[in-house]
């Protein structure tokens, strides 16, 4: 049989994998996209969806997934696609939190030690450089319906481009799909696309700029018609492109490196996936960055842009109804953003409205989460276990309320919202379940027994959760 048959026939096969998934029930609501999902705002009507479970209740498959990644499943044709790096000897364990390395920086300035010693000390503790490490980069296919493995591939072996702290992984970018093939991204390495019978139809290397501190990478892709989009801030050359999915052809690269008052912040290196914001007037690329979130069209031109963000960005943009919600990042407003805008929209010291900014939240911003918006609330979860809830309509807070926890609530997965419910995952594997509403109630908590850092998927009646060594389909068994 020749290559060419040999391709047709996987087609084929493929082809007719999903028309079985399509006559056996599989719908609209069992695709998940990219990360957070197609709005990426993940919320769920399915009443049948789990309100509670553990690593032994209500799973209905589990499959060990080798290697380290804290990528988010997605979904789509009846299979799950997910990325690991697999690393030739010793890797540095996660840790979780977030000011593990901020404590040692202080313990060891009591001690004394210079600037250029206390780095050295960090680096060799929390930070995993290249020169350390020989990955495997790999994409991972399963079945919806059972977990099993229906292949993998490798898509890049060799020294990463870049370090990664402790509590990152290799493979944090969450891959994209159009329903026909699968995109990954790895920053400062390259795109990928496969099909769904794991062929690589097209690869696109990248070039490599350092992120801060070598703290690794984590934004995800997304697509806008036949275009897929990248958002590479780091503290080199910050740009957003667009490439043909088709191809992997560039069809535009625009610069970011231009800051308000001609400041030059420290961190440059943010970690947000970029948001396509279909309104009522247009589709616009949101991209937050450092100091200012701006707007493009699908063609790379700056629409409208607003000062007032922070740096070090990880928290992802989204929108409810027709209003854009724009996360500032910690210790930074929220802010909620009406269509139409154009120039600069930025709020004046004393203003926390104005023609196009419908209302601002001040310090409501969080670090790594991005806010899940529900019933007519946005719950904000911060890091450190903060949960806060926000009206839509005005910004107003109903309640600010901490996460108790024996084993430690730290929380980088982001939360999500079925049942009126909202549930939370802390990176020490418990998941706390929070009753929808304006006070503040714990309905129950469990516990999946494994550090959890990627953010869920929600496919029809299952909940699809990777924690440190696996990932798990969630759903009610009778």
């Amino acid at each position: 049989m020749s290559n060419f048959q040999i391709r047709a026939c996987r087609y084929w096969i493929v082809a007719l994998v999903i028309s079985c998934a399509v006559e056996h029930g599989l719908a609209n609501d069992d695709v998940w996209p990219q990360f957070r999902g197609a709005n990426a705002n993940p919320v769920a009507e399915n009443a049948n969806l789990p309100q509670r479970w553990s690593i032994n209740d209500n799973v209905e498959w589990s499959t060990e997934i080798p290697g380290r990644g804290w990528s988010s499943p997605v979904v789509s044709g009846g299979f799950v696609f997910l990325t690991t790096t697999l690393t030739e000897g010793e890797s540095k364990l996660p840790q979780t939190g977030t000011e593990f390395s901020n404590d040692y920086v202080r313990e060891l300035t009591e001690q004394g030690l210079s600037q250029e010693e206390i780095l050295e000390k960090v680096t060799n503790r929390d930070i995993e450089l290249p020169a350390e490490v020989n990955l495997e980069y790999v994409l991972y296919c399963l079945e919806l319906e059972t977990g099993k493995i229906v292949w993998h591939r490798t898509y890049h072996k060799g020294k990463p481009q870049g370090g990664r702290h402790r509590k990152n992984s290799f493979t944090s970018e969450t891959p994209v799909t159009d329903g026909k093939h699968v995109f990954v991204y790895s920053t400062g390495l390259g795109i990928f696309a496969f099909d769904f019978a794991g062929n690589q139809i097209w690869s696109q290397p990248l070039e490599a700029h350092p992120i801060y501190l070598e703290f690794g990478t984590g934004s995800s892709p997304v697509l806008v018609d036949d275009r897929l989009i990248i958002l590479n801030d780091n503290q080199e050359k910050c740009t957003l492109s667009a490439w043909n999915k088709n191809t992997g052809e560039k069809l535009w690269e625009v610069s970011r490196d231009s800051f308000p008052e001609r400041q030059s912040p420290l961190i440059k290196s943010c970690w947000v996936t970029p948001y396509v914001w279909k309104n009522s007037m247009r589709t616009e690329i949101i991209a937050p960055g450092a100091l200012k979130v701006t707007s493009y069209d699908l063609d790379g031109n700056e629409l409208w842009e607003m000062q007032g963000m922070g740096m070090g960005l990880a928290a992802s943009s989204f929108a409810v109804g027709d209003n854009l919600l724009v996360n500032g990042g910690r210790g930074r407003p929220i802010y909620c953003i009406k269509p139409g805008a154009a120039g600069d929209i930025s709020l004046q010291p004393s203003e926390e409205t104005n023609e196009y900014v419908v209302w601002s939240r001040p310090r409501a911003g969080t670090y790594i989460p991005t806010p899940v918006a529900y019933d007519g609330a946005l719950y904000v979860l911060s890091d450190n276990g903060i949960l806060a809830r926000l009206d839509l309509s005005s910004g107003e807070e109903s309640y600010k309320s901490r996460i108790q926890s024996k084993l430690g609530a730290d929380f980088t997965t982001s939360p999500w919202a079925y049942g009126r419910k909202i549930f939370l995952a802390s990176e020490q594997g418990e998941i706390f379940a929070i009753n929808a509403g304006p006070d503040f109630e714990v309905a129950h908590v469990e516990t999946v027994g494994e550090l959890a850092m990627a953010s869920p998927a929600i496919v029809g009646d299952r909940l699809l959760f990777r924690s440190e060594k696996r990932i798990m389909s969630i759903r009610k068994q009778n």
